[in-house]
């Protein structure tokens, strides 16, 4: 196995993440409840962590821009766009796995 830097490690990590996102951005029929219940996170959370991760470097990152990062739009536009209610079946197992933070 070939020996990475950490250099190439945070080179590879940082791609891998903007696929992700750009595959969550393409993906917009699939609604965050569905990658809560799915994954343990969504959107929301990515953008969360985006934000820590700033803060940890002494960037002050507000959550509106840091979903605007992650989703490529103002989240409201986002929602208004694409949010479709979920229906009681995913609201249940929602509230039966809910993280403590959401």
């Amino acid at each position: 196995m070939t020996e990475l830097s950490d250099e190439q490690k945070r080179d590879f990590e940082a791609a891998a993440f903007r696929r992700l996102v750009a595959h969550l951005r393409q993906r917009t029929d699939v609604q965050n409840i569905d990658l809560m219940n799915l994954a343990g996170f969504c959107r929301n959370c990515l953008s969360n962590w985006y934000r820590d991760a700033a803060e940890a470097e002494g960037v002050d990152l507000s959550k509106d821009q840091s979903r605007e990062i992650i989703y490529g739009m103002p989240y409201a536009e986002w929602q208004a766009l694409n949010q479709t209610d979920a229906s009681d079946v995913k609201k249940a197992a929602f509230e039966a796995r809910r993280p403590r933070d959401h």
